[in-house]
């Protein structure tokens, strides 16, 4: 049977008789190494047929300025305005900051290879807390975005979703509306959690009490959307307002109320929330709440190259608050 045995850079230390840090200067060209190391060192290598890897260049600098970033499985990923923020945001830091990154998508039943990796963004926490535990159990730098973790020794960036909720909340009942429906996103994330719990909460303060017929469970999909929106104007007393808690859905509010003949805003005002650019380009301006995905991951992969270089040592915990951008979207009630 054919030995299979990967040959490792110890291997080829000991075939050369010299250590691990000539083999790995010699493969890094580093030019102070003695010709003598240099030839046997190139032998060995064709000799064992090695393959240098990653983790050989590594112990010349003592970092490879390689960082992972982890975003939650999830349809439509590549079509999320969320997931495209993130990524764009990391690039952008990576660029300026001469770093590589890596992409992984989790559905956080499996763990994935850390070990070459001198930092690791996690892109929220979504059934994936195994990995980010693995991570901080190898002290690897981390970064949490989009999750403020107080269960766990990690530094992150997160938005106040819940804040947002209740800015939501506040807006529509001040323009004078009683009958505000909404689509919430995925509720067993923090996100989708927040963002209702304080649109709920801010009703309640307004005195706004809403039936159950008014709250669809959603998952920040265009599918959910039209299935709330056709629910939400076959009702008899259909509302007067809808939060949309992410703008992909309130979008798709909007096109099935242009269906049925309905004016945005005269006749149903729509909300959303993340400020997609779509929002301002669609058929009718969208008012929403901002939140800034791309300014937060930039931030992100800065803050872990300060961490990885040893220039913070404090842990870093920021959450930031999302604001009311007002369009066309909506207007008080009909009287």
């Amino acid at each position: 049977m054919a030995n299979t045995k990967r040959i490792s850079i110890k291997d080829v230390a000991r075939r050369a008789n010299v250590s691990i840090t000539t083999v790995s200067r010699v493969i890094n060209k580093v030019p102070t190494v003695d010709s003598k190391n240099v030839r046997m060192v190139e032998e060995a290598i064709a000799e064992l047929k090695y393959r240098p890897n990653i983790n050989a260049r590594r112990l010349v600098s003592g970092a490879n300025n390689t960082i992972g970033l982890v975003i939650p499985s999830y349809p439509g990923i590549f079509y999320s305005f969320f997931a495209i923020e993130i990524i764009r945001g990391v690039g952008h830091a990576c660029e300026s900051l001469q770093l590589d990154m890596v992409f992984h998508i989790s559905d956080g039943a499996k763990s994935f290879n850390s070990h070459f990796l001198e930092g690791i963004i996690f892109a929220d926490i979504i059934e994936n807390r195994r990995q980010v535990q693995a991570a901080i159990a190898q002290n690897i730098p981390c970064m949490v975005v989009n999750n403020l973790v107080q269960d766990m020794d990690v530094n992150y960036i997160a938005v106040n979703n819940l804040k947002g909720g209740r800015i939501a909340a506040a807006y529509l009942v001040g323009l004078g509306h009683k009958r505000i429906a909404t689509i919430t996103g995925n509720v067993k994330t923090q996100a989708g959690f927040d963002r209702f719990d304080g649109f709920m909460k801010g009703l309640d303060e307004a005195k706004v009490a809403i039936p159950k017929e008014y709250v669809f469970r959603g998952d920040y999909s265009r599918r959910c959307a039209r299935q709330a929106a056709e629910l939400f104007f076959s009702l008899n007393e259909r509302p007067t307002a809808i939060f949309a808690q992410s703008d992909d859905m309130a979008l798709e509010v909007i096109a099935v109320a242009n269906e049925k003949g309905l004016n945005v805003p005269n006749d149903v005002s729509v909300m959303g929330f993340d400020d997609n650019p779509q929002a301002l380009y669609a058929s009718i301006g969208l008012t929403t709440i901002r939140q800034p995905l791309f300014e937060i991951a930039e931030k992100a992969a800065r803050v872990l190259h300060e961490i990885m270089n040893g220039k913070r040592e404090e842990r870093y915990k920021s959450v930031v608050d999302p604001e009311l951008v007002l369009r066309d979207s909506c207007a008080p009630p009909k009287a």
